[in-house]
């Protein structure tokens, strides 16, 4: 057992935000799956959203994000959100983050559901620039212990409280004991066959926080991006809400600009709007593509923005400048996650969550284009502010740590093969942009049978498989598919259409639903907004 004043799972935006805000002499652990560089922050394209200049206001900035989270967002959670924002950027440009400029002042642009150009950007690579910027910071920090292709396998409870978390590294199983543990381990887009998110986006925080007993919220909200690059062989690169904002079109098969027809903001609706418009237009034309067409934009303009999406682009043979290229919906953004109050705090002692991990309630039912980043920053720093107050004690009393139990049965890493290939198919396939009952029944069935052949219990106790070997890939589906029994359940419970929610068999927004939907190993449960 090795102790640590802090310990942080998952090392994007957010990990390594509240790394840097923690005291310098804090000993500190830094868990990652893979190593540094390898994280969703790394693949965000389009920016982060903040009130920058004079035209814009907290007050807008407050209203846009309201707006796309159609009646879920706690409101204390935005204000935070927009009016904490000019801090955390000065202090990304003190590190040293090397946004866009133009004429000396802070270049910035325009995405879907804006009402003001707000989004400061490195070009099309922020989070790249974000993330570097933070790795070099880091790497000159004497305090930090980083446990590089370490899993985190489950918490460490004493008595209702998080005391630590278990980890497998190449060294075998350790403890790391701390009274501050942060999950920052992303998402679950993996859930699904065509994603933006890297691999290791397999709901780990999740899974293990809902084992620790924790509230997960509002899982159903699960945001497609509208323009994934859709190409036959090529994994599915985002193509960023960004090249929308400077004026490029969606066409279907015949060339045909449909996004007017839907919403009348166009291609600038929100990112559900414009996701479903893409699914309804592909089903009437019987397509898999439509097209997106950068030609509108002024050819210097797209170099100088887009170069990443260029280079990615001509190395898989298309020309951005000269035709339209190729795109679909892919899962994209976990709106809910572990319930989080305004401090970052979850519902078990001990434990924070930050990031996509976590529900602050900013986003409620859809999240506004490029507030994610800036969530990251903003609830990092108020997390690192709130466990500093807390008194520091060595974790010396405690019983002896008792690490997750290991099944030899030695036929069950073919069922785990099997389930890791099709758990992907069945949720793109019933809980994708369009739901209905019958389908999410479906799949409930399934889940259950793949639930009772892999032995888990009711409250998703992990197990590893193989001959006394842990691997990497049975945590990861015994994760994913405890991520996909809570959201299924939770889609079905809501019977109604809300954000990035469309249930072809309720297919209204119902007032009594404005609620958030809540679930543990106690069970599922509606809980009210915070009053405002």
């Amino acid at each position: 057992m090795q102790q640590f004043d802090a310990v942080i799972i998952g090392t994007g935006a957010a990990g390594l935000y509240t790394a840097l805000n923690l005291p310098a002499n804090w000993r500190i652990a830094l868990v990652t799956k893979e190593n540094l560089q390898i994280s969703a922050s790394q693949w965000a394209q389009g920016g982060i959203a903040a009130v920058t200049e004079p035209d814009d206001s907290f007050l807008l900035h407050e209203e846009d994000t309201l707006k796309a989270g159609a009646g879920l967002c706690e409101l204390a959670a935005v204000r935070i959100l927009v009016e904490e924002a000019p801090l955390r950027i000065q202090e990304l440009l003190d590190l040293g983050v090397a946004f866009d400029r133009y004429q000396g002042r802070l270049a910035v642009t325009l995405e879907a559901a804006h009402s003001r150009p707000r989004i400061l950007h490195a070009a099309d690579e922020t989070g790249k620039e974000l993330i570097r910027a933070l790795i070099e910071e880091i790497l000159l920090r004497d305090n930090l212990t980083i446990f590089e292709e370490a899993l985190a396998l489950d918490l460490w409870m004493v008595q209702g409280q998080c005391r630590g978390v278990y980890i497998h590294t190449t060294h075998g199983l350790e403890t790391l004991a701390t009274q501050v543990t942060v999950l920052a381990a992303g998402g679950f887009g993996r859930l699904f066959s065509h994603t933006t998110n890297p691999p290791v986006c397999t709901g780990d925080g999740q899974a293990i926080a809902y084992r620790a007993g924790a509230l997960l919220q509002d899982l159903e909200f699960i945001q497609f991006h509208p323009t994934a690059l859709s190409l036959a062989g090529a994994p599915r690169f985002l193509i960023s809400e960004a090249v929308r904002g400077e004026g490029a079109q969606l066409l279907d098969q015949q060339g045909y600009r449909f996004m007017p027809s839907y919403h009348p903001d166009g291609e600038l609706a929100p990112r559900d709007v414009v996701s479903r418009a893409i699914f309804s237009q592909l089903q009437k034309t019987a397509s898999e593509v439509v097209w997106l067409d950068l030609r509108p934009i002024n050819r210097a303009t797209i170099e100088r923005r887009f170069p990443n999406i260029l280079q990615v682009c001509k190395q898989l043979g298309l020309d951005i400048l000269t035709a339209p290229i190729p795109v679909a919906p892919a899962a994209h953004y976990t709106m809910g996650g572990v319930r989080t109050d305004l401090w970052g705090q979850t519902s078990v002692g001990g434990l924070y969550a930050v990031g996509e991990v976590a529900s602050t309630g900013v986003h409620g039912a859809n999240r506004l284009a490029s507030n994610s980043l800036l969530e990251c920053l903003v609830f990092a720093h108020r997390i690192a502010f709130h466990a500093t107050q807390l008194p520091q004690a060595e974790v010396t009393d405690h019983p002896k740590p008792q690490p997750p139990a290991i099944c030899l049965e030695t036929e069950l890493p073919q069922l785990m093969t099997e389930v890791r290939t099709l758990l992907p198919k069945l949720m793109t396939q019933y809980l994708g942009l369009v739901r209905d009952a019958a389908g999410l029944g479906q799949a409930q069935i399934k889940l259950g049978v793949w639930r009772q052949a892999l032995g888990m219990t009711a409250d998703a106790v992990p197990v590893v498989y193989g001959d006394n070997v842990l691997t990497r890939e049975s945590l990861e589906v015994w994760n994913l598919l405890t991520l996909g029994i809570l959201t299924v359940d939770s889609a079905l419970q809501r019977t109604e259409s809300r954000g990035a929610h469309y249930r072809s068999d309720y297919p209204h927004l119902d007032p009594a639903w404005r609620v958030h939907s809540s679930i543990s190993r106690a069970g599922w449960q509606k809980l009210p907004l915070l009053p405002q």
